[in-house]
């Protein structure tokens, strides 16, 4: 089936799931048949949206509030699948998500966790996404970004916690002047399996002066995961 043309959009309901492969190369007949099969259990993750209708194009998830649907167009740019989007033969459960700090200085740090469990009947992994959001800043942001994940191994029943490691450098952004700050204000927390699909959800707020992020900003999020009594 084609995603681009809509096709998908009128069978998707009546389907059970879609595999969708990029470039599977030599050995990508045996991996299509054990994702079929059940022999193995999918934990892919899609890095692009794909379209509800065929005037809709795969894009970034990085979308302002304004470049949703609205009444000035007829067309919806809402994806079908969206961005981190990806399902498994076994199920997982969000909860008990952490900020330490209800304030953090905009060149400090603080640590995000949350408990992921299991809930099905099969052995999966999960992909464990962070995603922030700046509702008030002095450019357009987008709605959300991706600021840290990781992918977590668990058998059924059981259960680890996620610690993400978060500096104030990963809310950087280019400003009116052209530098790349950290501005002081809120920053929305959200935690799940895709950007669609955050059942956690938190704030923490960055204080003190705005600060000119440079070339040695921090680039990435360190996470652990340690494993939880069954």
């Amino acid at each position: 089936m084609q995603l681009g043309n809509g096709r998908i959009t009128a069978r998707a309901g009546r389907l059970a799931a879609v595999v969708q492969v990029f470039f599977p190369g030599e050995e990508g007949g045996p991996a299509i048949a054990g994702v079929l099969s059940g022999r193995v259990v999918p934990s892919g993750k899609l890095p692009a949206e794909m379209p509800a209708s065929a005037a809709g194009q795969p894009s970034s998830y990085l979308r302002s509030r304004l470049a949703a649907g609205h009444s000035g167009s007829t067309v919806d740019p809402a994806p079908l699948f969206a961005f981190g989007h990806g399902l498994s033969y076994t199920t997982f459960r969000y909860e008990d998500m952490v900020i330490p700090a209800a304030e953090i200085a905009t060149d400090g740090a603080t640590e995000i966790s949350c408990t992921i469990r299991n809930t099905g009947a099969r052995a999966g992994a999960e992909v464990v996404q962070l995603y922030l959001s700046d509702p008030v800043a002095q450019v357009v942001r987008p709605v959300r970004w991706l600021a840290g994940f990781a992918r977590v191994s668990l058998e059924p029943g059981r259960a680890c916690r996620v610690v993400f490691r978060l500096h104030a450098d990963r809310t950087a952004f280019h400003g009116l002047a052209g530098d790349r700050i950290v501005e002081p204000g809120e920053i929305g927390v959200a935690i799940g399996g895709a950007s669609d699909r955050l059942p956690l959800r938190g704030s923490f707020t960055l204080t003190g002066p705005q600060r000119i992020a440079g070339p040695g900003r921090v680039l990435d999020t360190p996470v652990s995961v340690r494993d939880l009594p069954g």
